[in-house]
């Protein structure tokens, strides 16, 4: 069976000040000819279909004409809900949807109930993990404390015990929305750290064929089993140096792999470039970024006059300006920004509680800052939902 394994297409959402509907409708042109050229016999898409819980109408009508096509081609498409979703409005019809061969898994109590598709070989059982939010299903899955590792352990104890019951020789793909050990993140990717803890362990996923993995911007290989597509547009400069695509799946009659790359159509280049105003100006080396979406970062020890206006006249398509002078990371007037760079929002209340009393956090203060940060984002997500 050929599958398609797609994510995060995160319809909506803006580049900077750009507007990327029109490159998100370029991709799901291409997404729908891809599927006729290469003859493929499933799309998989592994969550943040839409950027936030209340997507903008044009985001909803986009995603509307993706379903109608894919469902014109006859080839079904399994879907679930990521962490920018709502499940509860991502799933909406999905009963009425799945006869048109559409299958919506937004649902948490329906991980073991899978998609069963079927090939000369026999059938395929794809399992729909929607993003699992640690404190929202612990009680669903019986786990006692709140944890991704927990409860994605508990979904697939779920899936493995539904695929015991199937036909000998039946073959599984499982897709899942999660932060798995081993994957590079980006920054346009939003933070699900839970009892500050992100990432789960790939052995979670043991038992099954293949496991099409979102969340994650890069495309990613972390076994030839387990992979991410990453999303099929740039969301951040710190995503320059990806390659855009898609993965092209053969699952062998046997459960094997193999597995190629589809790139997807640009919009334009990314580049982050570096230095004095004057020489981004003057250097001829950055000729091939003349016609990229640009961030730029002066180095100047005073701010230049004009900067912005200056860099537009050789790199019109600047989006981001940042100042950074060079400085002794201890040197006055080093930004606050860039003394918390790459710290955590636990690490940060950990380095306030030792500046106001002289001594660090112990382990039961920790814990209890861990709880505060978990209890806040877990009620931003339950109230996202109910907008």
């Amino acid at each position: 069976m050929r599958l398609l394994h797609t994510s995060d297409w995160h319809l909506g959402r803006a580049f900077h000040r750009v507007n990327m509907l029109g490159a998100q409708a370029g991709f799901v042109g291409h997404l729908v000819e891809t599927v006729r050229e290469h003859a493929v016999d499933a799309v998989v898409v592994s969550g943040d279909v839409y950027d936030r819980a209340v997507p903008p109408l044009a985001a909803v009508e986009l995603f509307d004409d993706a379903l109608h096509r894919l469902a014109d081609l006859g080839v079904p498409t399994v879907m679930i809900s990521g962490n920018h979703d709502s499940a509860r409005r991502l799933g909406v019809g999905a009963g009425l949807i799945d006869r048109a061969g559409i299958h919506l898994r937004t649902d948490p109590a329906g991980c073991g109930t899978p998609v069963v598709l079927a090939d000369a070989h026999g059938d395929v059982a794809f399992y729909g993990l929607p993003y699992l939010e640690p404190a929202l299903v612990k009680t669903e899955f019986g786990v006692d404390r709140a944890g991704h590792e927990a409860v994605l352990a508990a979904a697939m104890d779920r899936v493995r015990a539904d695929l015991a019951t199937r036909a000998r020789g039946t073959r599984s793909v499982v897709l899942a929305h999660a932060f798995v050990t081993g994957g590079e993140q980006s920054d346009s990717e939003r933070d699900i750290t839970v009892g500050g803890v992100a990432a789960v362990p790939s052995g979670v996923f043991d038992g099954v064929d293949y496991v099409a993995l979102g969340h994650l911007h890069g495309c990613q290989t972390l076994t030839e089993r387990v992979r991410y597509s990453g999303s099929p547009l740039p969301y951040s400069f710190s995503e320059h140096r990806h390659r855009k695509s898609m993965w092209l799946v053969d699952l062998g009659a046997d459960g094997s792999v193999a597995a190629e790359r589809i790139d997807c159509p640009v919009p334009r280049a990314l580049a982050r470039l570096r230095g004095t105003l004057e020489d981004l100006l003057a250097d001829p080396e950055l000729s091939p970024h003349e016609d990229a979406w640009v961030e730029a970062t002066l180095t100047d020890p005073v701010r230049p006059d004009e900067p912005m206006a200056r860099l537009t006249e050789r790199f019109p398509h600047t989006l981001s300006l940042a100042f950074d002078p060079e400085r002794a990371p201890d040197e006055p007037g080093v930004s606050y920004a860039r003394r918390l760079a790459d710290r955590s929002d636990q690490q940060i209340a950990e380095d306030f509680v030792t500046h106001v009393r002289g001594a660090g956090p112990d382990d039961h203060e920790q814990g209890v800052l861990r709880d505060a940060f978990d209890a806040v984002r877990a009620d931003e997500s339950v109230r996202e939902v109910a907008r």
